[in-house]
């Protein structure tokens, strides 16, 4: 299992060291939010800059914008591995052709109540799917467990078409509900609070691997 630590619930006071509590992970993980697609503002491209410099493994930025043709250049960093944007987004289209001119892996995400069937037109051509297991915008909820349906339902459309996108899950992941991700075809998870409010988020991402 693919382990992305969210940033989101680090403390921003100590950037420096919560970066180094995760450099076993193997990506992290920034959420952009614009106060406008979700009703919260996290950070921008001035922050994840710092990030980017004292990283020493690749970016995983996830932009929960209305708008993210706007935000793409900002965040097309040399650690930047994948920009997903949101099929509910606007220009989702040409938002991923540019996110692939930059050399960037595309991903698209979809929200609990976005069916699969909204972004197969998509599946052909992006490298990752991240399905939401919590309402996006606000860490520390729940994991929604129907969610796995939709994972199951892309591990089997990957087969049947032969794609090799990833499927990646973020929210209220935890050592308690890692196993049914593994078990329903799940290849990365995203985690904030557990890996970041643990004694020691070294054992938590080991505990999700």
């Amino acid at each position: 299992m693919l382990v992305a630590p969210s940033i989101l619930t680090a403390n921003f006071t100590k950037l420096n060291e919560e970066i180094e509590k995760i450099q076993s992970a193997d990506y992290v993980h920034l959420d952009v939010m614009d106060g406008h697609f979700v009703p919260n503002i996290s950070f921008g491209p001035h922050i994840t800059r710092s990030i980017n410099h004292v990283s020493t493994i690749p970016l995983d930025i996830h932009l929960m914008v209305t708008d993210p043709l706007y935000w793409i250049d900002q965040f097309a960093l040399d650690k930047t591995e994948y920009i997903t944007v949101h099929i509910e987004a606007n220009d989702t289209e040409e938002a991923l052709k540019k996110i692939k001119e930059k050399g960037i892996k595309t991903g698209i995400s979809i929200k609990p109540n976005t069916k699969v069937y909204d972004i197969v037109p998509f599946l052909n051509d992006i490298d990752l799917v991240l399905v939401m297991t919590v309402e996006p915008g606000f860490g520390g909820q729940s994991f929604m467990e129907d969610m796995m349906e939709k994972v199951k339902e892309l591990v089997e459309l990957r087969k049947q078409k032969k794609l090799h996108f990833i499927i990646e899950v973020d929210g209220g992941i935890s050592d308690q509900t890692i196993d049914i991700c593994k078990d329903s075809g799940v290849d990365m998870v995203v985690a904030g609070s557990y890996v970041f409010n643990h004694k020691s988020p070294k054992e938590a991402i080991e505990s999700l691997k």
